[in-house]
């Protein structure tokens, strides 16, 4: 049973993750005899990215659920009043509901606003905590203001990018000004101390100086301060100097090709982030993907990379952001800002791809390289879930791919992205080596929910759903001490770390 669920699972089934379900009626889908794949392409032609959209389904994700919720902000000044997210579901604002839900106002008005709030609002379901009695009167003053407020987005908490020391949140503790006046210390002296700038970047950065942290720990600013406005300006003027030299190429034969896919990839990244979806932000990400393909043809432009840019756009952006950086309009900054968060992300991506770009060569053998030494990792860690994977025969490769290739991009908020690699900056080899005790210990944290699974099928989406949507600091700080004990482990004990 397990076998024929894993042999149809990629193309037959239709709760896919990822994808949207369809009211068409099912077709008839012609039993095929497979084999088992031997190689890592005869694995990526047997399946789909199940995280890719379609292009046939692109209008549907997209499409707003309700023309009241369409994302006005978006062209909007940035005057507009920023949402702003509380704890407790009573002080959130207000969504406006269609007027002839609530007319007539009958004896029944409770039960009716129930369920209007329990009903999907912007792709997630809303419920009332509050337990007041509600006259109509109550009812229809909300409802001429609800109509008078500009109608905005309701950011997922999935989507959130705030972290402890961002706007609105609770002051800093005395601890955590002492970090940041000792990173302050650090970063003014004449000769930034980078062994220990890392060493008080590994439980993470405060995001005062997180910006300025991360372009000396991954090489793009020298220690030396008085070097630091000379090598900026000349890497900025070098980086769009690449601009007016091979840009204009995109529309060539050549590569036309690379430039179409980078063109479809954008908008799929982090579509729930208004952010990204500006037209603005968009044009500079697809410059920075394809200037960086065109500058490595060992590997091109992969898709994956389209996601690496993310962190760096989103923490040199709020180096001159103080609101949400989610619903920033990218237009309301002076050109030469725009300009120098583009050419810095760049670069510091550039510097990141440097050290795995292995990963994204032919037939990717870094990743492969990566993924069974997952699997002799937790083959030595916790026999139990992989035996479990044998006896469901799922393979490594079928869910760790893709934490490999994306870096867990895919598995966690953008917030605990950022905070991840404050820590992957702070090692010598981050990226390369220690993602890799990151995704071991990142396993078994779901080693309860792993063992419950007894099919193939509830297995990959488990892994491929994994639920971090609430995750903060305090779960990526216990993560990486995990990883940082198997790699304390088991990386300079190779005996160990085969069978």
């Amino acid at each position: 049973m397990a076998t024929e669920n894993k042999l149809h699972f990629w193309r037959r089934n239709a709760k896919v993750p990822g994808r949207f379900l369809k009211d068409t009626p099912k077709t008839n889908v012609v039993n095929i005899k497979s084999k088992k794949p031997s190689t890592f392409h005869e694995f990526a032609r047997s399946t789909n990215d199940a995280w890719d959209i379609d292009d046939e389904e692109d209008n549907d994700f997209f499409a707003p659920p309700h023309p009241s919720s369409i994302p006005a902000q978006l062209h909007s000044k940035p005057q507009t009043p920023r949402l702003k997210v509380s704890k407790h579901s009573t002080d959130a604002e207000p969504q406006p509901q269609p007027l002839n839900r609530l007319e007539p106002v009958s004896t029944e008005l409770c039960q009716d606003q129930l369920r209007i709030d329990s009903e999907p609002t912007n792709g997630r379901v809303v419920k009332s905590n509050s337990d007041a009695q509600l006259n109509s009167n109550t009812v229809r003053g909300t409802l001429q203001k609800q109509q008078s407020l500009p109608v905005r987005p309701v950011i997922p908490l999935v989507a959130r990018i705030s972290d402890q020391n961002a706007s609105g949140a609770p002051p800093m503790t005395v601890r955590e000004k002492t970090r940041l006046d000792k990173f302050r210390q650090l970063l003014a002296s004449p000769n930034t101390d980078l062994e220990d700038l890392r060493k008080h970047s590994w439980s993470g950065i405060p995001r005062e100086v997180r910006p300025v942290t991360w372009r000396l720990l991954s090489g793009y600013l020298p220690a030396n301060m008085e070097r630091r406005d000379q090598v900026l300006q000349r890497k900025r003027e070098e980086y769009f100097g690449f601009i007016e030299q091979y840009y204009h190429s995109r529309t060539d034969e050549h590569h036309r090709d690379t430039y179409r896919q980078i063109h479809i990839d954008i908008p799929r990244t982090n579509p729930l982030i208004p952010l990204f979806q500006q037209p603005l932000v968009q044009e500079v990400f697809e410059r920075i993907l394809f200037i960086w393909a065109i500058r490595h043809p060992a590997s091109g432009y992969v898709q994956g990379i389209n996601d690496l840019v993310t962190p760096f756009f989103v923490v040199f952006l709020s180096e001159f952001v103080e609101e949400d950086v989610e619903n920033f309009e990218m237009a309301a900054l002076p050109l030469e800002t725009q300009r120098n968060i583009e050419a810095d992300s760049f670069w510091c991506m550039s510097k990141l791809l440097d050290g795995i770009q292995d990963n994204y060569t032919f037939a990717q053998p870094g990743i492969q390289t990566k993924v069974k030494a997952l699997e002799e990792l937790v083959s030595r860690i916790d026999e139990d879930v992989h035996l479990h994977f044998k006896k469901c025969e799922v393979e490594y490769l079928q869910f760790a791919f893709r934490w490999m290739n994306n870096l867990l991009m895919r598995e966690l908020p953008l917030r605990c992205t950022i905070r991840l690699w404050d820590t992957y900056q702070a090692e010598s080899e981050g990226f390369s080596h220690f993602h890799l005790y990151v995704c071991a210990a990142f396993l078994i944290k779901w080693r309860k929910e792993i063992l419950c699974m007894s099919d193939f099928q509830g297995l990959l989406m488990l892994l491929q759903n994994l639920p971090t949507i609430h995750w903060g600091n305090e779960e990526v700080g216990l993560l990486l001490a995990e990883a940082y004990r198997l790699k304390y482990m088991f990386a300079d004990a190779p005996s160990h770390y085969k069978r």
